[in-house]
């Protein structure tokens, strides 16, 4: 193996971190907390951003930005809001810096207090209603449909790269709503996007399903979400989507002349998912190889190393490599061809498979000869040889061979790893195995909280028109009507 790499098994925590340094999607900032996405990294989540800004701009949205400071007192303008951020908060008090008198070097100048300290922004919900109280006035200015692509700080004590940093990229939209219905549908329509993107792009099933009021966002009324499950039995929410009610509206005064000709407060929702799902695309295709791709995100869908012994050798299968290269970029296949004369064929194909390309193609002097190719697949690091002619297509057949069989492999997983638990003590026991957990719950914050203190485990998500199931609480004893998941979560 090009480089050394911890097991799932053997240390699961370090084996993550080891795929996402090793492979080059990320490494730690010297600020602390912070993380540099390096370019690999940033290829892919650039695929995830396209897919995503298509999908919400197919669904009516257009795409704004907002600033990164905002005002300390409109936090405080939303009760429940301010009250969930408050500990994540980075504050920026003053504005300039000086030359200290006494020589020691730089110092912030005291002088230089801002009148108000600005919030750097850890999600916009108010400084994006502030705004919107100035483009809303009447019925036909709704429904307003805005995303924004942006980084958020939200100041963390224990991070990791990707899944937990003190400053993230994401996206979130902000929406307003003449009616509630129109908003309830606008937070479930953005839950099926999310859905649609996580299964189709991602190769990632997930459950859909509500949040507790223990879990729900700051300032909601309801908090949907979809939830993966990792292979370490860790569940990781990886996309949520928010009916806010008429919170933010009063707090910032947003009315709007309905058809009758009378104020209304607007009606709203916020939804986002952020550079998480990197962490999730990782934990849930990569093998103690590496890294695994699938290939709809793949900044690099094909590779094609040259196989040779001389220099002879080298130009004559670099040559029918580029031929290859055009025909499979012409059918808008990424392709790479690795012709690097200073790295051994071995060397680059360790490489290539630790950083989860696809399909790998291997083209030598025999395969001149014999008008063929060996491909390789990381899924399943199957190697086949195959005739030159028809080569796109059969490149195409592998490449959504490949989505679908690591969309099927997950899904196995978590079925295989999905149990119900009917008392306390089943309860116990399968949590420490890991997995998602269906077990009834008698519906109060209270139980929720002694369950999570207990177990570390919390309510993952409400399943979304879920079976109603007459029971009892695993933990209480109270009636329950139905069953929620649980597990122990990022």
């Amino acid at each position: 193996m090009a480089k050394e790499l911890n097991t799932r098994e053997d240390n699961y925590s370090q084996w993550y971190n080891d795929i996402v340094i090793k492979a080059d999607l990320a490494e730690n900032s010297s600020v602390r907390g912070c993380m540099v996405i390096k370019p690999y990294g940033y290829a892919i989540w650039e695929r995830m951003q396209a897919a995503l800004d298509k999908m919400f701009k197919d669904t009516g949205h257009e795409n704004a930005y907002f600033p990164l400071f905002i005002p300390k007192s409109f936090f405080s303008k939303e009760a429940s809001h301010v009250e969930g951020f408050a500990k994540e908060c980075a504050v920026v008090t003053h504005y300039r810096l000086k030359n200290d008198e006494d020589g020691k070097g730089i110092v912030v100048d005291e002088s230089a207090r801002l009148e108000e300290e600005l919030i750097v922004r850890p999600t916009s919900e108010t400084i994006i209603w502030d705004t919107y109280r100035n483009w809303i006035q009447s019925y036909r200015d709704l429904p307003l449909l805005i995303n924004q692509w942006a980084n958020v700080v939200r100041w963390e004590m224990r991070t990791r790269l990707f899944l937990r940093t003190t400053e993230f990229l994401w996206q979130e939209g902000h929406t307003a709503h003449a009616t509630k219905e129109e908003a309830v549908a606008e937070a479930e329509q953005m839950l099926r996007v999310y859905t649609d993107f996580a299964e189709e792009w991602m190769a990632m099933p997930v459950l859909r399903g509500v949040k507790s009021i223990n879990e729900r966002f700051a300032g909601a009324v309801e908090t949907y979400c979809i939830e993966a499950l990792m292979q370490d039995g860790k569940a990781l929410q990886a996309g949520t989507s928010h009916f806010l009610g008429q919170n933010f509206a009063k707090a910032f005064d947003v009315q709007f002349l309905n058809k009758e000709n009378k104020l209304e407060y607007v009606w709203a929702t916020s939804w986002g998912v952020s550079t998480r799902l990197m962490g999730a695309l990782v934990m849930t295709h990569s093998d103690d190889n590496g890294l695994v791709i699938p290939p709809k995100l793949a900044p690099i869908q094909v590779v094609i190393v040259p196989i040779y012994r001389n220099e002879e050798q080298y130009h004559a299968v670099c040559d029918k490599g580029r031929e290859i290269k055009q025909w499979l970029e012409k059918a808008d296949i990424r392709v790479k061809l690795d012709d690097r004369d200073t790295q051994k064929p071995g060397f680059k194909f360790n490489e290539w498979e630790f950083k989860g390309v696809p399909l790998r193609i291997a083209i030598g002097p025999r395969d001149l000869e014999q008008a063929s190719v060996e491909i390789a697949r990381r899924d399943t690091l199957e190697k086949e040889t195959y005739k030159v002619e028809g080569l796109v297509e059969k490149v195409r057949h592998l490449l959504d061979r490949i989505q679908k069989n690591l969309y099927q492999k997950a899904l196995d997983f978590r079925e295989q790893n999905t149990f119900q638990a009917d008392t306390w003590d089943e309860f116990l026991e399968l949590i420490e195995k890991g997995g998602f957990i269906r077990a009834h719950w008698d519906g109060t914050p209270e139980t929720e909280q002694r369950i999570k203190e207990e177990t570390k485990a919390t309510i993952r998500l409400i399943p979304l028109k879920g079976k109603m199931e007459e029971g009892k609480c695993i933990y209480s004893g109270n009636p329950s009507k139905q069953r929620v998941v649980f597990a122990r979560a990022y």
